[in-house]
């Protein structure tokens, strides 16, 4: 799925876990909620604006991706890519 566009995509509680290659991926907007992407590639994707909470990052990579209004699976805003 590299560099595929998922912006406004419902991917709520989706199992993604070790296998997504998400890489380059537009995800502007996706709500991602609940959703298991541990081990995922996502570098360089675009997360701005993306709801995580509650889901999963663990052993994710995410060298390069954009973090803007990106809401994390705790629950708080990162806004580094901003």
């Amino acid at each position: 799925m590299t560099g595929v566009e998922l912006v406004g995509f419902d991917l709520r509680n989706a199992n993604l876990n070790g296998f997504a290659n998400l890489s380059r991926a537009n995800l502007i907007g996706a709500d991602l909620s609940g959703a298991d992407l541990t081990g995922a590639k996502l570098t360089d994707a675009n997360l701005t604006g993306a709801n995580i909470s509650g889901g999963s990052l663990s052993s994710a990579n995410l060298s390069g991706a954009k973090l803007c209004k990106t809401i994390m699976p705790n629950g708080f805003t990162d806004n580094s890519g901003c």
